[in-house]
């Protein structure tokens, strides 16, 4: 009976697993449908190849050697054998069942990659319009293969940083990765735009920002709604377990504070903008519902339902702020996923102690510092080395013409754009 009883368990968690994975996976569709409604029309072959260029990369190199250096383990490195079905069983027997079933190895590996693959996806869009797609690549390679694992071993596995400190004796949490997977994927992303510099045009004389206005924003909007759905299997899948009475509801809460973090989000941001602006600005709603879901996924299952909300507003207003903020600073962020993901990354991570008692201030500010130096310092000497042996930014000319003719050689829009 209780060998039963633990492999209902192991199929309800594994499949939760996987159709969390999946979801997740579909978030690379919203960063690529956001990214290309954010770009102007002359861009967009480009910014979609990149999209789906770095989820082939991100998942190979997390299986060649990214979750070996994560978890100590591996799954190609160390054999497949270490996650079959037998493994398990004998693994859970020898420990004794106790309520407590385990997933299957190959179902965690799928959840981790696909994480690895968001982090990624939030470079491209703030490096866009300007940068090689090659280099790019290049990047992704280094990124997904090593940089990301290494600050994953130190959060999500509790190794020593460099084997000077632990951030979980510190009292540091991150749920479901504000600041694992997107303050890292935005530390990167700035690293490689303060290289790149600003798209030729965005910055005039005095300070004066111009305004390079996407070319889709229907699509831009689908690509919001489906990052919404695919956050779902972002926090909810990072319960990690389904076959108890406990674990199913933790995972409603996650649900349930998810979609509150987003809603209050995006009506912070809207409102934020009608007041600054004087419009009701669709772009910085859509990156508002973003902000509130990147709160939110530090610690989406203590809040009740309204502190999510204030949450998720909170990350709302912040991201006007800095939107705005790093355009006076000259930093070019076409689709503003830096604020988004960094900016509020950060949030995210210092409201976790409001509502988790087991988690210290200290131990968040620490955990954040350490993976943005981490993450800055490595993605900007990488960023650097492309710079300097093969070049990261396209012509002035290709620029001029778009990069889908230079980098691409074909148009997203034929019949209907010119390059010009």
């Amino acid at each position: 009976m209780e060998n039963h009883i633990f492999e209902l368990q192991y199929a309800l968690d594994t499949f939760m697993f996987l159709i969390c994975g999946a979801l997740v996976m579909w978030m690379a569709a919203g960063f690529a449908m956001l990214e290309a409604g954010l770009v102007r029309a002359k861009n967009t072959t480009e910014i979609l190849t990149k999209n789906v260029a770095l989820f082939a990369v991100a998942c190979t190199m997390y299986l060649i050697c990214g979750y070996a250096i994560m978890y100590d383990g591996g799954y190609l490195l160390s054999g497949i054998e270490a996650f079959s079905l037998e493994g398990v069983l004998a693994d859970s027997a020898e420990a004794g069942f106790d309520g407590d079933s385990v997933y299957s190895g190959a179902s965690d590996f799928f959840f981790q990659v696909v994480f690895v693959a968001t982090a990624m996806s939030i470079v491209s869009g703030a490096v866009a319009e300007r940068m090689k797609l090659w280099a790019f690549i290049a990047f992704a390679v280094v990124m997904t293969g090593l940089i990301y694992p290494m600050e994953g071993s130190w959060t999500w596995n509790g190794a020593d940083v460099f084997g000077l400190y632990n951030l979980g004796d510190l009292g540091f949490s991150d749920f479901a990765g504000s600041g694992i997977v997107h303050l890292a994927g935005a530390s990167a992303a700035l690293a490689g735009v303060l290289l790149l510099g600003p798209r030729t045009g965005k910055y005039g004389a005095g300070g004066k920002v111009n305004a390079l206005p996407g070319a889709n924003l229907p699509l831009a909007t689908l690509g919001t709604f489906i990052l919404w759905m695919g956050w779902f299997g972002f926090n909810g899948g990072s319960v990690l377990k389904l076959g108890d009475a406990a674990n199913a509801h933790s995972m409603a809460m996650v649900f349930l504070n998810t979609n509150a973090a987003a809603s209050g989000g995006l009506i912070g941001a809207l409102v934020l903008a009608r007041l600054l602006f004087g419009k009701a600005d669709l772009t910085m709603a859509l990156n508002g519902a973003l902000a509130g879901l990147v709160a939110i996924t530090a610690e989406p299952s203590t809040p009740t339902a309204l502190q999510a909300t204030l949450w998720g507003l909170a990350g709302g207003i912040l991201v006007v702020f800095s939107i705005v903020a790093l355009d006076k600073l000259k930093i070019d962020d076409p689709v503003g996923a830096i604020s988004v993901h960094g900016t509020v990354g950060i949030l995210g991570l210092l409201l976790v102690p409001i509502t988790n008692s087991d988690v210290t201030f200290l131990g968040q500010i620490v955990g954040g510092a350490t993976i943005f130096a981490w993450v800055f310092g490595a993605s900007f000497v990488v960023w650097l080395l492309l710079k300097l042996v093969f070049g990261i930014r396209v012509t002035e000319e290709e620029e001029y013409e778009g990069v889908d003719m230079s980098e691409c050689g074909m148009e997203a829009y034929p019949e209907f754009v010119s390059t010009g």
